[in-house]
């Protein structure tokens, strides 16, 4: 009953002034996992219904092969 675009998506307003409630770092937000990533903190806050659950005994450690995304740049030679 409810949209498939409010359930799914975050306010991009709410995304810009939220920070990690550990290190109060920026997050990234992870469209495919409905998340927001601390790669400082290295957890990530699960999105509930289109709201973030930012409680760190709710939030998953990233394991070792998650981080963050390669940054545009030169390629290495």
């Amino acid at each position: 009953m409810s949209s498939s675009k409010d359930a799914s998506e975050v306010d991009p307003k709410l995304l810009e002034i939220l920070v990690c409630p550990l290190t109060k770092g920026p997050l990234r937000y992870d469209r495919a996992r409905q998340e927001l990533v601390s790669d400082q903190a290295r957890l990530a806050y699960p999105i509930r219904d289109g709201i973030p659950i930012m409680l760190v005994d709710e939030a998953r450690a990233l394991g070792d092969d998650e981080g963050a995304p390669p940054r545009p740049g030169p390629a290495a030679a």
